[in-house]
């Protein structure tokens, strides 16, 4: 069965095209600079790539560009887009009516609708891509919706309630919903089977790391709290975003006038903050390795370092005290599975909790490598598992339209 997935956000669509349940990728791409002067698609078929610029208005003439590319004579890798029997969407927020995918029928698309205030950034463009693919594909093909928040909709009351007053949850369902569910079960899933634990046993702390990152405490093979919140802004230090934070700063900013307004706190917490806020140079970990090697402990990359792994290593901490027993700690993401410096800063002083890392192991255990990292005597695994969120949504709708 041919499936696409699509990833769409506000200016662009990540898609890749599998053929299950083999679950061989059989192209991948993006469309890039939706709306604006000089859009881009880059297609990818095994390991050579063809770049398109042109204009590209709408999402809806994105899909087509992505389509013809799929029957293109020279690089496409179906004959007829009717070889496409279902097409799997990242859906960011799903609020509470949503604790797994569905097929996506017109009440799930109202669904999607009435918590897009939740998620103006992502829900918004998520239907229109939903819309677009139905529009050029018809109704023969069956579209399912894989939704971010899902997986964490297993958390208890006493997890994801704020200490704010009962009303706003009653009325607003403001409360903590978490997000990169869809990587964080996939790694639950394939790390339990690395463990040898049947995954309805296995405890986790999975750290998903990246320029966007969240930690998640997994319990019985499900979500009990973790660090992303309302929205995808709290939690850890991330590329661009501050992570948690006194919220009174908020006020301060706009009390000393830094900042004019809402939409100006808004901007330096989500695009201005994190590893780029403090460096001033970059979002890029790459790059504050570089300069944490090059100019030493007293460099602006050590410092970027040092406020990471700490803010790492307190949530990993937290949730090994309300895990109680924890199987493992999984690395994944793309700082997750390439950065033994953060790994190891994250749990150098963890060894008093069972937590112990072997060095060489650590070192060497990046580029699409993944495997058990920890120490001979150490009583917790400390795992490095390669996330593959494209391939969960396409097992998912697989799944659901066989």
């Amino acid at each position: 069965m041919i499936i696409l997935v699509i990833n769409c956000g506000s200016s662009s669509i990540k898609y890749q095209v599998f053929d299950m349940p083999e679950k061989k990728v059989l192209a991948k791409g993006l469309v890039d600079r939706i709306g604006l002067e000089e859009g881009s698609l880059t297609h990818k078929v095994k390991d050579t790539k063809h770049q398109f610029e042109k204009k590209i208005p709408d999402h809806k003439i994105g899909m087509q560009l992505i389509l013809d590319a799929l029957v293109d004579d020279d690089h496409g890798v179906i004959k007829d887009i009717h070889e496409i029997k279902a097409v799997g969407h990242r859906v960011v927020h799903g609020g509470e009516r949503y604790n797994s995918s569905v097929v996506i029928d017109d009440e799930v698309v109202q669904g999607i609708e009435e918590v897009a205030d939740l998620a103006p950034l992502h829900n918004p463009p998520n239907l229109i891509g939903i819309k677009a693919v139905k529009e050029a594909l018809g109704d023969n093909v069956k579209i399912v919706a894989v939704f971010d928040t899902a997986f964490h909709q297993t958390l208890p009351k006493h997890a994801f309630l704020y200490p704010l007053p009962y009303n706003l949850y009653k009325e607003y369902k403001i409360r903590k919903y978490g997000f990169h569910g869809t990587s964080h079960h996939f790694v639950t899933r394939k790390t339990a089977g690395l463990l040898g634990i049947p995954e309805h046993q296995v405890n986790l702390i999975i750290c998903h790391l990246g320029n966007g990152g969240s930690i998640t405490a997994v319990k019985n093979g499900k979500s009990i709290d973790t660090t992303m919140g309302l929205t995808p802004l709290a939690g850890v230090m991330m590329g661009t975003r501050c992570g948690d934070i006194d919220p009174a700063i908020a006020f301060y900013l706009l009390e000393k006038k830094i900042c004019k307004d809402y939409y100006e706190v808004d901007n330096m917490f989500n695009k201005q903050s994190g590893i780029l806020g403090v460096s001033e140079k970059t979002s890029d970990m790459r790059d504050i390795e570089e300069d944490a090697e090059e100019n030493g402990p007293e460099s602006r990359g050590q410092l970027v370092l040092d406020l990471f792994s700490y803010r790492v290593k307190k949530f990993i901490g937290s949730y090994m005290a309300v895990l109680g027993r924890v199987d493992a700690i999984a690395f994944t993401g793309g700082i997750g599975e390439n950065g033994p410096i953060i790994r190891w800063a994250a749990c150098d002083t963890l060894a008093n909790l069972g937590v112990k890392i072997d060095p060489i192991k650590n070192r060497d255990m990046w580029r699409g490598a993944e495997g058990d990292i920890s120490a001979a005597d150490s009583t917790v695994k400390v795992m490095v598992v390669a996330t593959d969120e494209e391939g969960f949504i396409a097992s998912d709708t697989y799944r659901l339209v066989k």
